[in-house]
């Protein structure tokens, strides 16, 4: 997590950095496709010591904010700092600029807040969605992972079902969610293995569900413990092989 606030920082500053006076119609997005006469109603000498300072400070608390949230707090809240944070200054970013170019129609400066605010509330879902607990339940003798990467097996598509110390170790995301200790989807192990994973909180040990072809999917519960979600699954599915 921290590389992420690392490289998002030094990005914004970068950013702030980059663009002067002298480059700024070649760089400056919007900007630089305007006409020269609309140029002349941009304040451009005090509107990119304004850019310059917005990109640094948000690059600089970016990392000074997140970081403490990550490591005294947990690494789901700064996931979710992480998310957030740069699109609400974003928002503020373009009401605030409005007052550097008076006399220009300001429809794409309410465009581009209409699209962020949308991306805030779209991003805030996500989150919201992918950190909801995705619940293993037994429904009809069919064993059901809950959540938008839902799967469900009969006993015949089950080779075995135990309770791991731990995870595989992960390389990298194939297509998921990850946010602090959830993680839900398929990632490939250093095996170069693909596997799923429906962890909703950092539980130990884990819950390996084997299938006939080889696919593993490893759980974790939130709400319950490991231990008493396998002991019901043996009472609802008492055909399948359990191991120590």
């Amino acid at each position: 997590m921290i590389y992420g606030f690392i490289g998002m920082s030094l990005l914004f500053v970068a950013i702030g950095l980059a663009v002067t006076e002298k480059n700024s119609k070649y760089i400056l997005s919007g900007y630089n496709t305007m006409s020269e006469e609309n140029r002349m109603k941009v304040d451009i000498r005090a509107y990119i010591p304004f850019f310059r300072k917005f990109h640094i400070f948000l690059g600089v608390s970016l990392l000074l904010i997140g970081s403490p949230l990550t490591y005294l707090i947990s690494e789901g809240v700064g996931g979710i700092f992480l998310s957030v944070y740069p699109i609400l200054a974003y928002i503020y970013f373009f009401v605030t600029s409005r007052k550097y170019s008076k006399g220009i129609s300001t429809k794409g400066n309410t465009a581009a807040i209409v699209i962020m605010v949308g991306t805030l509330l779209f991003v805030m879902g996500m989150i919201g969605y992918g950190l909801k607990e995705d619940k293993l339940i037994f429904e009809s003798q069919a064993l059901v992972f809950e959540g938008h990467y839902a799967e469900t097996l009969v006993p015949s598509e089950i080779q075995s079902i135990e309770l791991v110390d731990q995870l595989p170790q992960i390389t990298f995301k194939i297509n998921g969610f990850g946010m602090g200790t959830v993680r839900k989807g398929y990632f490939r192990t250093k095996d170069r293995e693909v596997v799923k994973l429906i962890i909703n909180a950092d539980q130990k040990p884990i819950i390996l569900v084997t299938k006939m072809d080889g696919g593993k999917i490893f759980y974790s519960a939130r709400s319950n413990t490991n231990g008493k979600v396998i002991k019901e699954l043996k009472e609802a599915l008492p055909k399948v092989t359990y191991k120590q």
